[in-house]
């Protein structure tokens, strides 16, 4: 009997000290000494930030996530999803992301140029005949406009690169995208589909010739057409198959699902120096018809939800090269051919790449950086960036439409840059 209770007693020790002994393991790997290069000291500066803008009622709430080395260094789900119901804010809250749609949709265009299916200097009307040929509306010094031919075809690069000249309808001819009803980026509450619209627009007249200009519009709301139309599928049922399947982000979709209305982040727009809940649906200021609506509309360029976790292993993938635990979505070369600037000096003194801008210089901000460093935005305030030199991903999640002037997003970097202090 002594020696059966002794014998269980070594065993339960033994099953006891498994996980500490695999912890010490885990601390000794050489990924978990790498991390170590980021002070979890000063990483903790951002929980004050974030925690301070909400006591100030600048931010709602939202969720703020890093990874470096393909280890989550900081994580921290702020403040309240929703303030008026008192339901805090959850790591997995679900987010309006916007225009953080457009990289997603833009890794589609590469995967089918990968296949076979497309290169992307050809003509767009190859893929969307309508697109043949279009016209370009130029302003005259006294008011009003001409309507030009247009010097060239569009091709499937200018629209990642948004050189186009295809704008969101507010140029110079914008009294006749009004009239055919396509201004702003919000497709949510509409009972048409984006292809359809999209076949409408190409009558209209652009605001740039092609490859003239950055022209920030519906570029990738197009391509999410071309995509629809070279595989067959519905840009919802491509992306799940192709994009968000294979890399398990469970929780991204173009509509919510109305088992996750729970989770689903409260628009606020700042009145008066203080947050109100957004109109419902409230269109582009307000909250969409993200969960109740048609949900036929797919929209590539701004249709998107999902959550800091889901997005961050989307970027991962990215900086990994194209692959993500066992599942390649696109080759190295694609990754890189992506991530260089391929629109001269019409983006400025930084570059744009095939689906986001491309840092090329340091010191015009005032912030911290590193060159070839890659991201976007999305227009309910969130934010992404990839920067490879320190092998780092960071996604910030929150759903603000107009910010009241909210300086969040420059000081997240100086904190989070300040929290590298090695390799």
């Amino acid at each position: 009997m002594i020696r059966t209770a002794t014998s269980r007693l070594l065993l339960l020790a033994a099953l006891v000290a498994a996980p500490l002994q695999a912890q010490l393991v885990a601390q000794t790997t050489p990924a978990a000494q790498r991390v170590e290069g980021t002070s979890r000291a000063r990483l903790r500066n951002l929980t004050t930030l974030l925690d301070d803008y909400v006591a100030q009622g600048k931010l709602a709430g939202g969720v703020l996530r890093v990874q470096r080395h393909g280890q989550v260094v900081y994580e921290h789900a702020f403040g309240m999803r929703d303030r008026e119901a008192k339901d805090s804010m959850r790591a997995d809250g679900i987010f309006r992301i916007a225009s953080q749609t457009k990289a997603l949709v833009s890794v589609g265009i590469m995967m089918l140029q990968e296949e076979g299916k497309l290169l992307i200097d050809q003509p767009l009307s190859r893929y969307l005949p309508e697109w043949e040929k279009t016209t370009v509306a130029v302003a005259k010094s006294g008011g009003g406009y001409d309507v030009v031919p247009a010097k060239r075809r569009i091709t499937i690069r200018d629209l990642l690169t948004h050189t186009a000249g295809i704008g969101y309808g507010y140029g110079p001819a914008s009294d006749q995208w009004k009239a055919a009803g396509i201004q702003g980026w919000y497709f949510a509450d509409r009972n048409e589909t984006v292809a359809a619209v999209v076949k409408r627009m190409a009558a209209l007249p652009m605001d740039a010739q092609p490859g003239a200009a950055f022209v920030y519009g519906y570029n990738t709301d197009i391509l999410g057409a071309v995509i629809e139309a070279v595989s067959g599928q519905t840009l919802a049922e491509f992306l799940k198959a192709r994009l968000f399947v294979p890399l398990r982000m469970t929780s991204t979709a173009f509509y919510v699902d109305p088992a996750n209305r729970r989770r689903f982040a409260t628009v606020y727009t700042a009145v008066n120096a203080k947050l109100e809940p957004s109109p419902t649906p409230g269109a582009m200021t307000g909250q969409g018809a993200y969960v109740d609506g048609p949900r036929i509309a797919f929209s590539g360029g701004a249709g998107i939800t999902s959550t800091a976790g889901d997005y961050a292993r989307f970027l991962q993938m990215l900086l990994n090269g194209g692959q993500l635990d066992g599942a390649r979505i696109l080759s190295p070369t694609t990754v890189k051919l992506m991530t260089v600037n391929h629109a001269g000096t019409l983006y400025g003194s930084d570059g744009f790449g095939l689906g986001f801008s491309i840092k090329q210089t340091l010191g015009t901000s005032g912030l911290p950086g590193s060159l070839g460093e890659y991201g976007w935005g999305g227009a309910y305030h969130s934010t992404y960036w990839v920067d490879p030199q320190e092998d780092m991903v960071v996604t910030y999640m929150t759903n603000l439409n107009d910010t009241g002037g909210v300086d969040d997003h420059q000081r997240i970097r100086a904190l989070i840059y300040a929290a590298i202090i090695g390799k």
